[in-house]
């Protein structure tokens, strides 16, 4: 049964393809006076009066029409088309991550660790040497450390989340790890939660927002000597983008690197609730947070081996959205189990975003394998749009798409192929500021 109407949706996705290259400025053929199509003003709309570049709105506009309620009232077989977006520079500006660590570095709430090694399995001992001398071990084991009057302490914390190294300049994390499955230091933000309650760590992240969404754009903040944005902005288009979308029938779902409860303090404000809101799921013991975080597909519960981060966030989707258990959910699907939008700014997004059947949707920070797909647009569904709040300039040169744009399971680099095995040439920067 899956087959057979697996075969009919992907029909029906070619014939999209087909009508989405059709739908482009065409030279009338027709007669003097064609009849004029009615306008189908029940469809969901999204608003004229936000700014989108070029014709990317129309772009979105016509999916919406053809996989929502517009064209299908009624669900089929597999419930309504879904649409899944990154959250961090797609759905706002700046990083909840990034604003959560530095509020609660500012207010004294990261427990100190029995030890630095134990937060993270990848920790070297280097790190573990520069975080035991920079944070002391004067403070009880479980109690709060005092990073708003220790800059050195602060310092290591957000050296080693930001770059992975020691101020000193060494690796903080060393090992082996699936480099499209996860990061150490993605996962090391929801690790330095441990001993906390899901109830402190929402109330921290929402005093985070606020502080934030509060602040003017362009701000910045200062934790130990770092300096960093000190604001966030829900962007208008997305806010828009979602509020059509669940108007035309699509489930719209979240799909953070961020800790979930950290994105679920977020996502109400676009009217995304807990049970559409997917991030870094940490495990918890006697009602608190500890260092493990939950695994997906075969990949057992561990300690960060599966983010979702790149090839983490297809599985994590297919696993909870679509219901796609062990192995599988790894893999790519037919076309009644993919997404029909997908979403994202970074090269951490891509697999996701390329297995939407409808629009991949990027936001151009130029990340190179994001943009070698976007740019090369094989199916026809990609729309690039620059960051809608201070976007980026023009990137010089080219991406390095038939080079090293692809980042290997092994953290080496290699060329972008496309579906067929083909190399996408690099790509010059075209849709930007």
């Amino acid at each position: 049964m899956r087959t057979r109407h697996a075969l009919a949706l992907g029909l029906a996705a070619a014939a999209t393809v087909s009508t989405l290259a059709a739908t482009g400025p065409a030279v009338a053929a027709s007669p003097a006076h064609p009849a004029k199509a009615p306008e189908r003003t029940s469809c969901p709309q999204l608003s004229k009066s936000i700014t989108w570049y070029g014709n990317n709105r129309a772009k979105i506009q016509r999916m919406i029409d053809e996989r929502g309620i517009c064209s299908h009232p009624k669900p089929g077989p597999e419930g309504r088309p879904v649409a899944a977006f990154d959250w961090d520079n797609t759905v706002v500006k700046n990083d909840i991550s990034d604003a959560t660590l530095a509020w609660s570095l500012k207010h004294d709430k990261i427990l100190r660790p029995k030890s630095w090694k134990s937060t993270s399995p990848w920790m070297t001992t280097a790190a573990d040497r520069a975080l035991t001398k920079a944070c002391g071990t004067s403070v009880p084991v479980g109690r709060p450390l005092r990073t708003s009057k220790n800059a050195a302490c602060a310092d290591e914390i957000m050296e080693i989340r930001g770059k992975a190294r020691t101020m000193s300049g060494k690796a903080a994390f060393a090992g082996e790890w699936n480099h499209r499955r996860t990061k150490p230091e993605y996962a090391w933000i929801p690790q330095l939660f441990a001993g906390l309650t899901p109830a402190q760590v929402t109330s921290y992240a929402k005093q985070a927002r606020a502080e934030n969404l509060a602040a003017p754009i362009g701000a910045k903040q200062t934790v130990g000597t770092h300096q960093l944005a000190g604001y966030i902005r829900y962007y208008d288009q997305q806010k828009d983008l979602i509020r059509t979308l669940k108007a035309a029938g699509f489930r719209v779902y979240i799909v953070s690197a961020s800790s979930e409860t950290i994105a679920e303090a977020w996502s109400g404000g676009v009217g995304v609730d807990r049970a559409h809101t997917i991030g870094v799921r940490s495990l918890t013991e006697n009602g608190k947070f500890t260092t493990g975080i939950r695994g997906c597909g075969d990949v057992k519960d561990g300690h960060g081996e599966v983010l979702p981060y790149m090839d983490g966030k297809r599985c994590l989707i297919n696993q909870e959205i679509f219901k796609i258990k062990g192995a599988e959910a790894w893999r790519f699907q037919d076309p009644a189990h993919r997404i029909a939008l997908g979403g994202g700014d970074a090269n951490t997004d891509v697999t996701f975003v390329n297995d939407a059947t409808g629009v991949h949707l990027a936001i151009n920070r130029n990340q190179p394998e994001l943009m070698c797909r976007g740019y090369d647009n094989a199916d026809g569904r990609w729309v690039v749009n620059p960051m809608f709040i201070e976007p980026l300039p023009q990137k010089s040169g080219t991406y390095p798409c038939a080079t090293t744009g692809y980042t290997n399971t092994d953290g080496g680099t290699g060329p972008v192929r496309r579906p067929d095995g083909t190399v996408i040439p690099d790509q010059k920067d075209r849709i930007h500021a």
